[in-house]
């Protein structure tokens, strides 16, 4: 009970300074971005804001795009339960930005474009344009109401709210700005929104430190950690089962990340609004140096709230919801019995901490060892009680760990920021999906059927598909639930399309002889083969990126040499 009854306690504290900051960090990004940006006059202003946004504007929006309110409410409880390991994902990226500048950014801009999948026409045929932009729409529209249900979790966590309720109230707050605003409200509101996000994961980082014991040091919180394995960043395991190693890593990653920042709209969109080629360039580099930087210091921030439960009584499970569904249950007395067995681990554990000795003693370290398996026993024990009370309830409470520990620990003042922190990411990462999600369907669906009308009608028709996706992500969002967590549940969608969607692209830029037919029907056989592979759990899912875009090239080639070797088709 001693969850659900701190998160209560919190509402008494949240009424005052936190409510304040909250509420005055949202109300004031969503105001100066409509305001600076509430009228367009063609699909240009719209669409690439005028092609205004400077480098480092760019950069900022790549990176606000990316880091969801998923990022903030999932990194530091994965880093939490498994450790630092989860970094490695992103080992692909650097070099993936450095692939894009040089061989996907001159032809964007050498082109013109506004989506990336104008391109593909331009390369092999309509046909094949539209079928990538189809599955961008199909895999974005999924994963914008996955960005949409992250942080009505929070709200519903906090305040009892029905989450459902929560899932629409939020969509339509996005919905409104990012219709109204377009491309250029979004860059606006991204720097501000990063800004905040800047400003409340270092707050975190360090009053979490100052919160260990006067006799724990940051190294000492360190060595705690190591000793738990949770500082461990390289795993070179060639286990395709391994989720995070530093091989899927450097493969399934680069090829994710040179899928999501080449290919999907929703990123290209941000660096097509820069103001030349360069800047564009810069703003990528830019979010190349910092994201892996970035994502350890979140990690990093989960692995020093590990710490501080090792001196602090922690919940069992960090959902309060099902807590308090259980503890109402026949298991109550017996998931009472377990926390409070737990607590007293926990001041076992706290005591043999603060020997003067613990840092020398390795037998000390061992018993700690010990202890701290105990410790996972039972947590795996009240997962248990949880399934037999609730056979429906979701058992994963890897996203609710640090807005726990928000909740429960931090001051007045703090809190509100953390949550402001969130939602910043919530709302700029979705209003980049829906702005992306508009685009395609105007100009890759929608102009090439309806040519020849005015600015102004087209203007219309980008905020209507705005509002429109964004009510299909509120749809898919009311009916979304934990899927092991929600970060590798995007990561998960995305894996699914973003293989065979890059093989498509690589095989315009690099292989010149393949045409529109044989890269068409290849996406297609590649796809219905990733899907059954994800269905059969065969490998991980990170290494679905590596060989949907590899199966796609091959298949091309070879269908280009066998079938359709006499096609003659249009090349670029």
């Amino acid at each position: 009970m001693g969850v659900v009854l701190g998160i209560h306690e919190n509402l008494s504290i949240m009424e005052q300074i936190d409510w304040l900051i909250l509420g005055s960090t949202l109300l004031f990004i969503v105001l100066y971005g409509i305001w600076k940006n509430r009228s367009h006059q063609n699909v240009n202003e719209y669409i690439r804001g005028g092609n205004t946004a400077k480098w480092w504007t760019v950069g900022f929006s790549v990176m606000a795009t990316q880091a969801s309110a998923i990022t903030f409410l999932s990194t530091p409880g994965q880093a939490f339960h498994d450790g630092m390991g989860f970094v490695q994902f992103y080992f692909g990226l650097p070099l993936a930005m450095i692939i894009i500048c040089v061989f996907f950014l001159p032809v964007y801009h050498k082109l013109n474009v506004y989506t990336a999948y104008e391109f593909l026409e331009k390369r092999f045929d309509r046909k094949t344009r539209t079928l990538t932009a189809l599955l961008f729409l199909i895999q974005r529209g999924l994963a914008a109401g996955v960005t949409i249900y992250a942080p009505a979790i929070i709200l519903s966590v906090i305040l009892g709210w029905n989450l459902k309720l929560l899932t629409v109230v939020i969509g339509l707050l996005v919905i409104g700005y990012t219709m109204i605003g377009g491309t250029r409200a979004v860059n606006v509101t991204q720097k501000q929104q990063m800004f905040v996000i800047f400003m409340g994961l270092v707050a975190a980082f360090f009053y979490t430190i100052y919160a260990f014991p006067a006799d724990i040091s940051f190294s000492e919180g360190l060595k705690i950690a190591g000793i738990n394995k949770k500082l461990t960043v390289l795993d070179f395991s060639l286990d395709p089962n391994n989720r995070y190693t530093f091989w899927s890593g450097l493969t399934g990653g680069l090829f994710l990340a040179l899928s999501y920042f080449g290919t999907d709209q929703s990123q290209v969109q941000r660096y097509l609004s820069g103001k030349s080629l360069k800047a564009s360039q810069m703003g990528l580099i830019m979010n190349g140096l910092l994201k892996v930087p970035l994502q350890f210091f979140i990690l990093l921030t989960g692995v020093m709230v590990f710490v501080f439960y090792q001196f602090e009584k922690a919940p069992l499970h960090f959902n309060p919801q099902v807590v308090q569904q259980t503890i109402q249950s026949d298991y109550g007395p017996e998931f009472n019995a377990l926390q409070q067995s737990n607590d007293r681990l926990t001041a076992v554990k706290k005591q043999l901490l603060l020997q003067p000795s613990f840092f020398t003693d390795q037998g000390l370290q061992r018993e700690f060892v010990k202890l701290e398996q105990q410790n996972k026993a039972q947590r795996s024990t009240a997962k248990s009680l949880i399934q037999k009370a609730n056979p429906q309830a979701e058992t994963n409470d890897k996203d609710y760990v640090f807005i726990s520990f928000i909740l429960d620990h931090l001051p007045q003042g703090l809190i509100g920021l953390l949550l402001a922190m969130i939602f910043s990411a919530a709302m700029s990462s979705t209003a980049s999906e829906l702005n992306a999600l508009s685009a395609t369907s105007l100009v890759d669906l929608y102009q090439v059927h309806r040519p020849g009308k005015s600015e102004k009608h087209y203007v219309g028709v980008a905020q209507l598909f705005t509002f429109l996706w964004g009510i299909i992500a509120i749809l898919f969002a009311s009916v979304g639930n934990l899927f092991e967590n929600l970060i590798q549940l995007v990561n998960i969608i995305g894996s699914l399309f973003y293989g065979t969607i890059l093989g498509v692209f690589l095989v315009a830029f690099f292989l010149k002889q393949v045409r529109g037919n044989a890269i068409f029907l290849a996406a297609l056989v590649s796809e219905v083969a990733i899907t059954i592979l994800y269905r059969l759990d065969l490998v991980g899912f990170l290494w679905l990126n590596l060989i949907g875009a590899v199966l796609t090239v091959l298949l091309a080639l070879g269908l280009q040499k066998t079938l359709f070797h006499e096609n003659t088709s249009r090349t670029a």
